[in-house]
């Protein structure tokens, strides 16, 4: 009985310790002890372990870095946003730009630029971003040159070519440039006039260095020139939870290095990819939503563990989903798939496993989408491939195919150099001695009511991120 009261007070005194910290960036004041604070910057410095920032649901010309931030097991440091907005751009200062000719203006020094950023960049016009037909991990159109510009577009004019050469030990996209930018407007307009925002701050959410026991939950990244959320260093126990990335320049989420992280809810729309993860770390989504991106829309490379769960994504990127290996090691990149739909919106593309990838689908619904596997293994189970007009299946000799009771609408599948279809699908079941029980028939005609394929009641239904 002693040691159960012993108990009862200790979780007590933790209780006790924990605080509730408030941030209001009109109300606020960061000279006070307790808040509501001004920044979230300051929140953040202030918190110990077990202590939940309040976040007022406004929109704040700030990020939120958890830079050596760490809670404790059982008693994270969380930021409930309470759908606060945090915004990457600030408006432009016309008295820092030259007018150069009606309606086309100059900045030199807008801020030191390399190319990493010059890939990601944009600048925001009443509202609507404008990349200039270019993305950091996909095709990109030239830079224009400053008299060719229209209203609402803008330029870079680097003073000597840029060139991907290494210099003093520094990769080539690291280079500082020297240049400006250039901005066309309405000429009967002056700059002033116009409502144009520039990215100024790199990423929504940042974790570097050693962070531990973090929850952030009820925050929306925009406009930001890099990630939405950017986990890079060392973390463990870090969620992320109803959280959106909208409009930013290179990934919604991204984890580096030896991070590890867990998404339940996350919309990703806008932004150059909406998923990427690389290095050595390892990451588990559930509940994503993933829309209009421009590079891919899910990319998982190096050696790591991934998994996405009852999740949507409505594909319109250059590259649907791509999951791919660090060459020269024993490594494997890993992604499973779980009860998820994945459709092309917008012309053809495909899901492509390459050399180093291990993947795993189960009740996966991939429609308009051909199916590319050139290396890695490949397990897929209780899932549908599928869309009009048809994909096409192609498996490389090397591929390790594991796979049952699908469904496929296929105008072809390809194993090596031979094709079959729906009439010859019974010798391709006997060369690989797999998909015994899955069946080759039009969409249409396999009975409703199968465990087959993405179970609509457990999937976002829209950009609330919310299941029926």
């Amino acid at each position: 009985m002693r040691s159960g009261i012993v108990l009862i007070l200790a979780a007590a005194i933790l209780t006790a310790h924990a605080r509730d910290l408030a941030v209001d960036p009109v109300k606020g004041d960061d000279a006070t002890a307790a808040g509501p604070f001004k920044t979230i910057a300051r929140a953040i410095k202030v918190t110990s372990p077990g202590d939940t920032i309040h976040l007022a649901p406004a929109r704040y010309k700030e990020s939120a870095a958890f830079h050596n931030k760490s809670g404790e097991p059982g008693r994270p440091v969380t930021l409930d946003g309470h759908g606060a907005t945090l915004d990457g751009s600030d408006e432009l200062k016309p008295a820092d730009w030259e007018l150069v000719s009606p309606g086309l203006y100059r900045n030199a020094k807008l801020l030191p630029m390399y190319p990493a950023a010059l890939m990601r960049w944009f600048f925001v016009f009443d509202g609507k971003m404008n990349h200039m037909g270019r993305t950091s991990k996909g095709p990109s159109a030239a830079l224009k040159k400053a008299e060719e510009l229209q209203a609402g577009e803008w330029t870079y004019v680097p003073d000597k070519p840029i060139t991907r050469e290494t210099k003093n030990g520094r990769p080539w996209d690291a280079q500082r440039l020297t240049g400006a930018f250039y901005i066309k407007v309405d000429p009967a307009k002056t700059l002033a006039d116009c409502r144009i925002e520039a990215p100024v701050r790199s990423n929504g959410v940042s974790f570097g260095g050693r962070c531990e026991h973090i929850v952030v939950r009820n925050v929306t990244s925009t406009h930001v020139h890099n990630d939405g959320y950017n986990i890079h260093g060392f973390t463990r126990d870090i969620l992320l939870e109803n959280v959106k990335a909208i409009d930013c320049g290179d990934d919604g989420v991204s984890a580096h290095d030896d991070c590890q992280i867990r998404v339940n809810g996350l919309v990703s729309s806008g932004n150059s990819t909406g998923i990427c993860d690389v290095g050595d770390s390892v990451s588990h989504y559930n509940r994503v939503f993933i829309k209009d991106c421009l590079g891919f829309d899910l990319y998982f490379l190096d050696t790591n563990e991934h998994s996405v769960s009852n999740s949507v994504v409505m594909s319109s990127a250059a590259r649907t989903m791509l999951v791919t290996g660090r060459p020269n090691t024993n490594k494997v990149c890993t992604l499973q798939l779980d009860n998820v739909l994945i459709r092309r919106v917008t012309g053809t593309n495909e899901v492509r496993v390459t050399a180093g990838a291990v993947f795993e689908g189960r009740r996966l619904t991939l429609l308009g989408l051909n199916f590319q596997a050139t290396g890695g293994a490949v397990t897929l189970r209780d899932s549908i491939i599928a869309g009009t007009p048809q994909p096409e299946v192609t498996i490389w000799k090397d591929v390790k195919w594991v796979a049952d009771n699908n469904v496929y609408d296929l105008k072809s599948l390809r194993l090596d150099q031979t094709f079959f279809t729906a009439k010859t699908f019974a010798g391709f079941q006997r060369a690989t001695g797999q998909d015994k029980r899955s069946q080759w028939t039009m969409l249409d005609a396999h009975a409703a009511g199968k465990d087959i394929g993405a179970d609509p009641s457990r999937l976002p239904q829209s950009e609330t991120g919310d299941s029926k």
